[in-house]
């Protein structure tokens, strides 16, 4: 198969859900936004979606799995679409995503701590019942850091 005969392909919506693992409504509600434009219809008023449309919905997924808002996507395209009249917006907006993921990853990252903290000591008090021995002192364990 061809770049081109790839470029041709079509897909039908439950295609395109399946494929992204979400709904047919929201690819209709994306559509609705305007995230995802100039979807065709076929003459029975089916949507027929293209190469542009798995790819800028791969786009949105990712944007959303980072957290971005419907209002962040719609800008980010608005100011992808004239990239040279708008960059520095673009930059800023990826900047404060990326700024916002950080700030996810460090609670993420102190959270994980915490649970193998829970899961060290709660080891050790399972052992400790078993073997009839003196419960384990949590303070020991509330100071160890597992995430570097």
């Amino acid at each position: 198969m061809t770049d081109r005969d790839r470029n041709d392909e079509t897909y039908t919506i439950r295609q395109m859900a399946d494929r992204f693992h979400m709904e047919p409504s929201t690819l209709r509600y994306y559509e609705d936004q305007g995230l995802l434009p100039n979807v065709g219809r076929t003459a029975t008023g089916q949507r027929i979606y293209r190469r542009e449309h798995v790819d800028r919905l791969g786009s949105i997924c990712c944007f959303k799995d980072a957290g971005m808002t419907i209002d962040e996507l719609k800008r980010f395209f608005t100011y992808e679409a004239d990239e040279a009249g708008h960059i520095d917006e673009m930059m800023d907006l990826l900047e404060h995503r990326r700024e916002a993921i950080e700030e996810q990853r460090r609670a993420l990252d102190a959270a994980y701590d915490h649970v193998l903290r829970k899961l060290d000591f709660y080891g050790d008090v399972r052992t400790s019942i078993r073997e009839h021995e003196p419960r384990p002192d949590w303070g020991v364990y509330a100071r160890r850091r597992y995430v570097q």
